[in-house]
């Protein structure tokens, strides 16, 4: 398909320095793994002083293009232009030196190293070998303010600052070696919306400078708020380029993506009988500085989401409910039956099972194989006369790999190999093979592209029409509304609002977990 290319945009109303000439060019761009050609002809140009979008599902080439972009990555074919002029990328410190920088979803952050330290790491203010604190501090003090987050401490260890406050620092770390394009993967997926709307300012600040942002997120109303113009990937080429960001319809950026029509539509709920038996009973449960007070029962077959801001113990009922926090009051049951306060394994033999938030760190074995990521929490079920029978360990992986879709197919490649959509389904395969009473679902859709998620929705409600118990924790409002049965808003640790999904709404929610009103 030969990518689209309409008239640019005007700029934002925010002040943006939008010029005609591209500060960068990336044409034909081509890389090759063993048996994977990641990138098969990219197209790409950014503008200075705009925020150009790049969309596309997972597996689509993004991050293997950023890692070119950045020197991680050689390409095999085409060329990358600066300001018209060819250059050569052969390095991250060479495309550091051509004012190239990026920020990642996961932040590369020193967490034991004070601000200051971390945004001149590599690059410290030095005279005669000796490294100038006093000089880094001050400098330090200065980009921050020119950020507006003057307010942090420079000489605060950079693991003490909330996520939005250690973005900043990232941020400020790309300003410190003069970046003229900053790409952004996944920025706003650990901030609750004040912070989001704290990040677009600082952006707008940036576009102002005549700084280039290169704008990844699967947050389409995103796109629509802080992006200038799209360009969409899919299987690793170029499908459309240029696009305007606020007026092309969002059907049409999912048509591209996915090459066919997806709609934002939830799967169906069923009706969830009175008679249907409670599974989960949580009562009374408190942690002091997390959350108080927090009761609510889950009946076999029902979906109970929980809405709030980040940092309103969202996920912390969930690890508490699930053992790995124990509580100061309270009680949980699983088909009336307490669980030991505290304990994980007292949860898993219950039946209880839980898809954390940050599932690269907390629920995959990343160099592991896909089948052993599965089979991981059911290891007694292969094993016999203390041996394990390997053949039916994987047999019963590739069963539910094949089941769920999980691509590219083939149980015995590492996990990390596979996209953020993907990975999460093998974490759902886990507890499946568990044959879960509960299942605990922490942000369950994060980076993930919109086709995986219809996926997913349509897996959870699978799992709930087979009479699993389901919690849910999201930070997409929609999300919450649309996959659940009921609701739970938090705010500040404390339970505002529960009853039906149908019969709150959006705006509802945000009323209640600003101002800590009742419906």
């Amino acid at each position: 398909m030969t990518p689209s290319t309409p008239p640019a945009p005007a700029g934002r109303e925010s002040g943006a320095v939008l010029t005609e000439s591209a500060l960068l060019t990336m044409t034909g761009i081509v890389k090759e793994f063993p048996g994977v050609r990641a990138l098969d002809g990219v197209d790409l140009d950014v503008r200075a002083g705009e925020v150009h979008c790049l969309l596309g599902q997972n597996g689509a080439g993004k991050s293997t293009l950023i890692r070119v972009l950045t020197g991680a990555h050689q390409p095999d074919a085409g060329t990358i232009r600066i300001n018209g002029d060819e250059v050569q990328l052969n390095t991250p410190t060479a495309a550091i030196q051509r004012g190239i920088a990026a920020i990642y979803q996961e932040l590369d952050l020193v967490p034991g190293l004070s601000v200051a330290e971390n945004i001149f790491l590599g690059h410290e203010p030095a005279r005669f070998g000796f490294s100038r604190r006093h000089e880094a501090a001050a400098r330090a003090r200065e980009i921050l303010r020119g950020l507006g987050h003057g307010e942090i401490p420079v000489r605060r260890e950079v693991g003490s600052l909330p996520a939005a406050g250690q973005q900043v620092v990232s941020m400020a770390r790309a300003l410190s070696r003069d970046a003229r394009l900053i790409v952004m993967d996944e920025p706003s997926a650990v901030l609750d919306p004040e912070e989001v709307a704290n990040l677009f300012r600082v952006i707008r600040g940036l576009t102002a400078q005549g700084v280039a942002v290169v704008y990844i997120s699967h947050r389409l109303e995103e796109i629509r708020e802080i992006g200038d113009r799209v360009t969409v990937l899919k299987d690793g080429a170029t499908v459309a380029t240029g696009l305007d960001a606020r007026e092309t319809p969002t059907k049409e950026l999912i048509r591209l993506m996915t090459g066919r029509s997806i709609e934002y539509v939830f799967p169906p709920r069923a009706e969830i009988l009175t008679t249907a038996p409670v599974v989960l009973e949580v009562t009374d449960l408190s942690r002091p500085g997390e959350f108080a007070g927090i009761s609510f029962s889950v009946r076999a077959g029902e979906i109970l989401g929980f809405a709030g801001l980040v940092g309103s113990g969202r996920s912390e009922v969930l690890e508490t409910v699930y053992g790995a926090r124990k509580p100061a009051t309270g009680s949980v049951r699983v088909d009336g039956t307490a669980l030991r306060p505290g304990w994980v394994q007292s949860a898993v033999k219950a039946g209880v099972g839980l898809a954390p938030e940050e599932r690269k760190s907390q629920a995959l074995l990343l160099d592991e194989a896909v089948y052993k990521n599965i089979t991981v929490s059911s290891m007694q079920r292969f094993a016999s006369g203390g041996f394990l029978n390997n053949h039916a360990e994987r047999a019963a992986a590739v069963q539910l790999a094949e089941s769920l879709d999980v691509r590219p197919p083939g149980v015995d490649q590492p996990v990390r190999n596979l996209s953020g959509g993907n990975q999460q389904k093998v974490v759902l395969a886990r507890w499946l093979l568990r044959d879960c009473r509960v299942l605990l679902l922490d942000e369950p859709t994060r980076g993930v592209d919109v086709g995986a998620r219809s996926e997913i929705y349509a897996l959870v409600r699978k799992l709930a029409a087979s009479g699993v118990a389901i919690v849910l924790v999201s930070s997409e409002v929609e999300e919450v509304l649309g996959l659940a049965d009921r609701v739970v808003v938090l705010r500040e640790g404390r339970a505002v609002h529960t009853g039906p999904a149908q019969e709150i709404d959006e705006h509802q929610v945000l009323d209640l977990v600003m101002e800590g009103s009742s419906v």
